[in-house]
């Protein structure tokens, strides 16, 4: 992982590893699946949401609640922004559209859009400059990002001990409920599984088509980044993933909501409650990305 707490969220977002309505008699009375083929059909799902992200732009809103140790709120802080996407590195586009409530002015969009258009252009620039081992060398880091990634979704379902708890009804879709809780004395081998052996959870899959639909983590033990000099999050620290089919056609994230406390940057400990949610997606296509065009650069 490349940054603090933040990080750690869409890490576990990555990997896909409302509270849930009673279960129609029907339901009750349906065998459940067999586990081992219902994870196998789990498996076959289970990949990054960034790459399914950058078919779609979509609104994030973020709320940051700071909270005493009584879990009261102390301060709150919001923003709302327009997402573009990419697969580039550095080249999604976060439009910030209103802050604390406050709505951004047009001067200001127009500076962002202006801004990001320049980034873009140096970008292709740069692309087009690119010569033939300079293409191959960062081709590889793409092949070599997918296989770290398939790799640590292999691992996952090895370091952690999964049981089917039942079924149940979650945004009126059957779903499979499965917990999962880390093996004892497993050594992880991946990065991410460096991780992950920290968390265990409980997650709900379509029985249908095996998508993930909540995922509730619970850190088992502190966990730092930087040697805690960049983050440290105290043990009970919880995380909630939610996803939905859109237009009834792809299923992708639509909530994130972290509880916990914690030190960020060896300042003051924290105690947060950080919620993102996202919404208005939009197939993304050339003339999706230009509309946001204000002005224009000289």
């Amino acid at each position: 992982m490349k940054l603090g707490w933040r990080a750690l969220l869409q890490t576990l977002l990555s990997l896909s590893i409302l509270q849930a309505r009673p279960q129609s008699r029907a339901q009750d009375d349906k065998p459940l699946p067999e586990l081992q083929d219902f994870l196998k059909g789990v498996r076959s799902h289970l990949h990054s949401d960034r790459l399914l992200l950058n078919q779609y732009t979509y609104t994030e809103k973020d709320v940051v609640r700071a909270l005493d140790k009584k879990g009261k709120i102390q301060s709150s802080h919001e923003l709302v922004c327009e997402i573009y996407p990419s697969l580039e590195e550095g080249l999604t586009y976060r439009r910030l559209m209103s802050k604390d409530g406050k709505s951004t002015s047009t001067k200001d969009l127009d500076k962002q859009d202006k801004a990001h258009d320049k980034k873009v252009r140096d970008h292709q620039k740069d692309l087009e400059r690119e010569g033939t081992n300079e293409r191959a060398r960062r081709q590889a880091r793409e092949a070599e990002e997918k296989r770290k990634e398939n790799e640590s979704i292999d691992e996952a379902f090895q370091l952690y001990e999964i049981r089917m708890a039942g079924r149940e009804i979650l945004d009126e879709r059957a779903a499979i409920a499965l917990t999962f809780d880390p093996r004892p004395g497993y050594k992880p081998r991946t990065k991410d599984g460096k991780t992950l052996v920290k968390f265990a959870g409980k997650a709900w899959f379509s029985e249908q088509d095996h998508e993930l639909i909540r995922m509730e983590v619970k850190l088992l033990d502190d966990f730092s980044l930087g040697w805690g000099l960049l983050l440290r999050l105290n043990k009970g620290a919880t995380a909630v993933i939610e996803r939905r089919k859109i237009n009834d056609e792809i299923w992708l994230p639509t909530g994130l909501r972290f509880t916990g406390s914690g030190r960020f940057l060896l300042l003051k400990g924290l105690n947060l409650n950080f919620t993102s949610q996202y919404s208005d997606f939009k197939k993304f296509t050339v003339e999706t990305s230009v509309q946001f065009k204000v002005g224009k650069i000289p």
